[in-house]
């Protein structure tokens, strides 16, 4: 962290370094928040040289696909101060955000003689999508359907790559929300009572203007799959949050 002391104006995080909550999830004291997330951003960014050197070394770039994302957007915790870094970029919204700063994230492959460099698609794409492409890549059928597309195809360069109709998000803590993608369309709700968010994110990826009263048959289409898309799980009861399951309780 010493190459960055003293290089920002810091405002020091007081977090749990004792007692029963201690290294239990909750985050450390950090005198320096700043200095330390650029810090441990530039030693990501040398680790993950360190990598592809050593496959290259190994003689194994050439059969190895390197993924590098997210599993969601900046946070808050531990001091972090994402705007001050403009970790969000053009997006709104944070981590436990439903906003395109929430649950955008990047997504680098590399896979030399396989994955053209240099190229950029806007394919829609999820996590749940990477299962069924491990499992095409090394040639195993899956026992059970499930919501992921393989991306195979657009990865190689194909012009076959099946698309999502729509992609859905369900998130509780802080209260019930719900999300929807569909193509250039994206709609937010907060709470399962409350009027729909919609935005074209094709001129406004900051999500700022709420174009739902203009586009009610959008709004309608995306009703039907923010009732549909989503299914009760045995082991996350979500009765307490869902009015509708409440209702049936």
């Amino acid at each position: 962290m010493q190459k960055f002391d003293g290089k920002f104006t810091e405002t020091p995080f007081h977090g749990v370094d004792s007692g029963t909550n201690y290294r239990k999830g909750s985050y450390g004291s950090q005198e320096k928040p700043k200095a330390a997330f650029a810090a441990m951003v530039s030693r990501l960014d040398r680790s993950v040289g360190e990598i592809m050197a050593k496959l290259k070394e190994l003689g194994i770039e050439k059969n190895t696909l390197v993924i590098f994302t997210s599993d969601n957007g900046t946070h808050l915790e531990g001091g972090a101060d994402p705007d001050f870094f403009r970790s969000s970029g053009p997006l709104r919204g944070y981590k436990r955000s439903l906003y395109e700063g929430g649950i955008r994230v990047p997504f680098i492959a590399s896979w030399p003689g396989k994955i053209s460099p240099e190229k950029i698609s806007d394919y829609l794409s999820a996590f749940w999508d990477f299962l069924p492409t491990a499992a095409e890549l090394v040639g195993v059928r899956l026992s059970k359907p499930t919501d992921g597309i393989s991306m195979v195809p657009v990865l190689t360069g194909k012009d076959n790559q099946k698309e999502h109709d729509f992609l859905y998000w369900e998130f509780h803590e802080g209260g019930t929300k719900q999300a929807v993608r569909m193509g250039k369309w994206k709609a937010v709700r907060f709470g399962t009572r409350e009027p729909l968010e919609l935005y074209d994110l094709s001129m406004d990826i900051h999500e700022d203007k709420n174009v739902a009263a203009e586009h009610p048959e959008i709004v309608a289409k995306i009703e039907v799959y923010l009732k549909n898309a989503r299914s009760e799980s045995k082991i996350w009861k979500t009765a307490e949050y869902w009015p509708a399951n409440k209702e049936k309780s």
